[in-house]
C-alpha cells in the first residue's frame, strides 16, 4: 500500500519566527524564481524602510517548505488599510510548485485580511491563481523585459540606429558614470526626489533605498551619472537569480537635451550582462504609453502582469492615478518646493499600496 502524502501545514510567520526562517524561505524562492523581487528579503527592506508590519505565509509538507506568500500590511489614516504582496514592487504573490498549495496559502491570506480588517488583499501575480476569493483582476499593464545577448557588443548591434544615435549623443556630454552603494545614495536620491516632484508624485523616503542596499548587499547597487560634478541621472539596480530589475530610475528634466537617461540605461544593460543575468526587467507599463514606447525601443517585449484582489471595501482602482481623481493634487504637488515634497512625500506614499 503506498504511503499517504504528508499533511500540509500552513503557518503564518511574523517577527522573530520570520527572521529565523528567512534563509530557508529565501532559498526556496531563489530556486524557483528568476526575479529579484521574489526574494523574501524584501520583507525586511519594506518593513524597515516604510515602517510596515510584515508577514509570510509558509506551506510545509513533511517539515519541508512547499510554498511561500510574503505579505505587507499597509495602513494610513489618509487611505486606509491594505494587505499587499508586495508594495513598491511590480511582482509578488504566491510561490508554489502546485496550485493546491498556492490556494491553501491564499486561504490563509484571506483570513488574515479579515483579521486585519483591510479594504483589500492585493496579490501581484504574473499567472493567475484560481481562487473563489480573488474575484477582481487588473491586467491592463505588462512587464517589459529584454532578453540579453552574451556581450555588450552584440547588444549594441541589436539596437535600432535611432537608439544608437541617442546613446552617442549622451556620450558627447562627458558624463561621469559612477557605480557604487551607500556613498552614492544622496546623489541618487536628490535626482529621484526632484523627478518625482516634477511628475507630481509623492516620493519614497531615503531610508527605503538605504534598507534595500542593506538587505541586498551583493545584489543591489546604484548607478549615477554626473556632469560638471552634479548628478543628472541615477538608478538602483537589483540582480536576481536570473534577472536584473531597476525598481527606481530617474533623470533631471534639465538634462533631457543631453540624453542622460538613454546613456544611463545603456550602462544599466551593460552592467546586467557583466553580472551574467540573461534578462533585464524595465518594469511595468500600460501598453501604448510613453514609458511603454521608451522600453520597447530597446527591444523589450511585454509579459503578463495579473494583479488579483480580494476586495472587502471600496474598489481596486480607487487609488490609481489613471482614475483622474488625483489630477488636481498632481498639479499642486508639481508646484511645491522639492525640500517640502521630500518631507511630506514619504509620509503619504507609504500608505499607498
Amino acid at each position: 500500500m503506498p504511503n499517504a502524502e504528508p499533511t500540509m501545514d500552513i503557518r503564518l510567520l511574523e517577527g522573530a519566527a520570520l527572521g529565523e526562517a528567512m534563509t530557508r524561505l529565501d532559498a526556496f524562492a531563489a530556486a524557483r524564481e528568476a526575479s529579484p523581487s521574489r526574494s523574501v528579503r524584501w520583507l525586511g527592506a519594506l518593513g524597515e524602510g516604510l515602517g510596515h508590519r510584515v508577514f509570510c505565509v509558509e506551506a510545509a509538507r513533511g517539515g519541508q517548505t512547499a510554498g511561500i506568500l510574503p505579505l505587507v500590511f499597509v495602513r494610513s489614516l489618509l487611505f486606509g488599510r491594505f494587505l499587499v504582496s508586495l508594495p513598491y514592487l511590480n511582482v509578488g504573490g504566491a510561490i508554489a510548485d502546485e496550485e493546491s498549495v498556492a490556494v491553501a496559502m491564499v486561504d490563509r491570506a484571506v483570513a488574515l485580511a479579515d483579521e486585519l480588517d483591510v479594504k483589500r488583499l492585493e496579490l501581484r501575480h504574473e499567472v493567475a491563481i484560481a481562487h473563489p476569493a480573488l474575484g477582481h483582476t487588473l491586467d491592463t499593464k505588462v512587464h517589459m523585459r529584454l532578453d540579453l545577448p552574451g556581450s555588450s557588443e552584440a547588444l549594441w548591434e541589436s539596437f535600432d540606429p535611432k537608439v544608437r544615435n541617442q546613446i552617442r549623443k549622451g556620450e558627447k556630454h562627458d558624463f561621469e558614470v559612477v557605480w557604487g552603494r551607500e556613498p552614492l545614495l544622496d546623489d541618487f536620491y536628490d535626482v529621484f526626489a526632484q523627478n518625482m516632484r516634477d511628475l507630481g508624485t509623492p516620493v519614497f523616503g531615503w531610508r527605503l533605498f538605504e534598507r534595500i542596499l542593506a538587505h541586498f548587499p551583493d545584489e543591489a547597487e546604484l548607478c549615477v551619472l554626473r556632469r560638471e560634478g552634479r548628478a543628472a541621472a541615477g538608478a538602483i539596480l537589483v540582480h536576481g537569480p536570473g534577472m536584473t530589475e531597476v525598481p527606481s530610475a530617474s533623470s533631471l528634466r534639465a538634462a533631457s537635451a543631453t540624453n542622460a537617461n538613454m546613456l544611463m540605461y545603456w550602462h544599466l544593460l551593460g552592467r546586467t550582462i557583466e553580472r551574467g543575468r540573461p534578462v533585464f526587467d524595465f518594469g511595468r507599463s500600460t501598453v501604448g504609453s510613453g514609458t511603454y514606447r521608451f522600453k520597447k525601443q530597446w527591444g523589450a517585449r511585454p509579459h503578463p502582469a495579473v494583479w488579483q484582489y480580494h476586495v472587502r471595501a471600496g474598489s481596486v482602482d480607487a487609488l490609481r492615478l489613471e482614475s483622474g481623481k488625483f489630477d488636481l493634487a498632481v498639479q499642486v504637488w508639481r508646484r511645491l518646493p522639492v525640500w517640502l515634497t521630500r518631507r511630506l512625500g514619504p509620509r503619504i506614499v507609504r500608505g499607498i499600496p
